[in-house]
């Protein structure tokens, strides 16, 4: 999607996506993972999720990447923690507590901004990207993150052809091809949601004729 699309429905408040809780799915399955507390972990497309807040909660240092200031600023607004803003090349660091979001285009991230990280935690940034983009989101994960961080990844399955996303539709086919190589790839969960957004159960998704599948999936280092 254009920044442009993002940016417009942060200024809006238009955030379908938000959850006013932590995802109870990174509660039931992060530990699976097998990461040790202060390890480091991503949160690509970060939002304001609460999740980073948990995560943090765990012992992680957590790095999240977004690409509005809007999202940044209420993280720590609404989690009662003071940060420090600091600007280095072509990202804002916005740090407090155990947390820090990096603001900018998250295809713009390097090994050095990345270093350290030893786990994934991707909840909406998969499925927020359209095909032609998909690919290289995840070229750059290989790129900037080498082949040692585990991953927690949370996909959507329905019938593309009844509306266009975000968020996708993303198969397992998908999934496989894209992490293959470099993962062990493990569906730990599969389950038909009604959690959509409003103009979805407007169209019929969700129901008994048209399910919508959310899906976990672990995958750690070959």
């Amino acid at each position: 999607m254009e920044q442009a699309f993002w940016l417009e429905r942060w200024q809006a408040h238009q955030l379908g996506w938000h959850r006013d809780d932590v995802n109870p799915l990174l509660i039931a399955h992060w530990s699976g993972l097998g990461l040790e507390a202060g390890s480091k972990v991503f949160v690509p497309l970060c939002g304001k999720s609460l999740d980073m807040g948990y995560l943090a909660s765990l012992g992680h240092e957590v790095l999240g990447c977004e690409l509005s200031r809007i999202a940044a600023e209420e993280f720590f607004a609404e989690a009662g923690v003071e940060r420090e803003r600091l600007v280095q090349g072509d990202f804002v660091h916005h740090c407090g507590g155990a947390v820090t979001i990096l603001e900018g285009d998250i295809f713009n991230l390097s090994r050095g901004l990345l270093k350290g990280v030893s786990g994934v935690f991707d909840r909406g940034a998969l499925i927020a990207l359209p095909p032609e983009m998909r690919q290289r989101y995840v070229a750059l994960l290989r790129d900037v993150l080498g082949k040692q961080a585990r991953t927690l990844l949370m996909t959507l399955e329905y019938d593309q052809t009844r509306i266009g996303g975000p968020p996708f539709s993303v198969s397992e086919d998908e999934v496989h091809e894209y992490f293959r190589e470099t993962y062990r790839v493990e569906l730990i969960f599969s389950e038909a949601t009604t959690e959509l957004p409003p103009r979805y159960v407007e169209l019929g998704l969700g129901g008994a004729d048209s399910p919508v599948h959310q899906k976990v999936w672990k995958m750690s280092p070959k």
